[in-house]
């Protein structure tokens, strides 16, 4: 089951954006929103921004935003580390 946003003409003109871009583009914003509100987890946000773990913490971090680590980030951290 999808969601469908429905966005004025006005609106997607004042973008200024190439046609096909914007879907990307606000679905990142989208993204970046919900998890600086802690609405969507890291990796919820990572899934509908489209983006790997790298490219979301890069841009996340180019936009200020302070990453959430809970337990389950923790874990998955200490995983990698401890593989390595």
């Amino acid at each position: 089951m999808g969601l469908q946003i429905s966005i004025s003409d006005s609106v997607m003109q004042a973008l200024c954006l190439p046609g096909q871009r914007v879907e990307q583009e606000l679905l990142r914003e989208l993204a970046i929103a919900l998890y600086a509100q802690d609405i969507l987890s890291f990796g919820k946000a990572r899934e509908l921004a489209e983006m790997d773990k790298y490219e979301l913490g890069q841009l996340l971090s180019h936009r200020g935003v302070q990453r959430h680590y809970g337990f389950a980030e923790l874990d998955d951290g200490l995983s990698y580390v401890c593989s390595e």
